[in-house]
C-alpha cells in the first residue's frame, strides 16, 4: 500500500511532506549541500583535480571536464540575479491553492554564473512562497540566499538584495 497525504500518494521512499508541499530527497551526491544549506552555507560542489576546478550543479560523482572522482564543497556569497521566473497561475498541486499565485526563479549565482538555482522570492526566510507580488520580479534583479525549514529540510529562497 502506498503511502499518501490529502493531496495523493507520495513519492517512494521520499520524506513525508508538510502540508503536501513537496520536498527535496536528497541522494548520495547531493548529501553534503543539504548539509550545508542545514547550516544556513549555500556551497556548490568543485572538481578538486589539480589543474581543474570545475564547479558543477546539481552535483554528481565525476567532472564532465576531467573526468575526475575528487570533489570539494566551495562556499558561495549566496548573492545572484534572476536569470528567469514563472508565476503559477493556478497552482500545480493542490497544497499550494491557498499560496496561489506564486513565483519559482531561477537564480544565476554572482561568483559562479553558469551554476543556476531554482527556488522561491519571498520576503523573509519563513514568508510564504506569495510574499512577493509577481509584478515586482524582474529579469536581472538582485537576489540574496536565505533558508527556510521546511519539514526538517533548510531550503535556499531567495530575497531581493537592498545592498546594491
Amino acid at each position: 500500500m502506498k503511502a499518501t497525504t490529502d493531496n495523493g500518494p507520495l513519492p517512494p521512499d521520499g520524506p513525508l511532506p508538510p502540508d503536501g508541499l513537496l520536498l527535496p530527497v536528497p541522494d548520495d551526491d547531493g548529501a553534503p549541500f543539504w548539509e550545508y544549506t542545514a547550516r544556513g552555507e549555500l556551497r556548490v560542489q568543485a572538481c578538486a583535480a589539480p589543474d581543474c576546478g570545475e564547479l558543477r550543479f546539481p552535483p554528481r560523482p565525476c567532472c564532465p571536464r576531467c573526468q575526475s572522482f575528487d570533489s570539494e564543497w566551495r562556499a558561495m556569497s549566496g548573492k545572484g540575479r534572476i536569470w528567469s521566473y514563472v508565476v503559477a497561475h493556478p497552482p500545480l498541486l493542490p497544497a499550494y491553492a491557498e499560496q496561489a499565485p506564486y513565483n519559482a526563479i531561477v537564480v544565476e549565482l554572482a561568483d559562479a554564473p553558469r551554476i543556476r538555482l531554482v527556488g522561491n522570492l519571498v520576503t523573509g526566510p519563513e514568508a510564504p512562497l506569495n510574499s512577493v507580488p509577481g509584478d515586482r520580479l524582474r529579469i536581472g534583479a538582485r537576489v540574496q540566499v536565505v533558508f527556510s525549514d521546511l519539514g526538517g529540510i533548510s531550503v535556499p529562497r531567495w530575497v531581493l538584495d537592498r545592498d546594491r
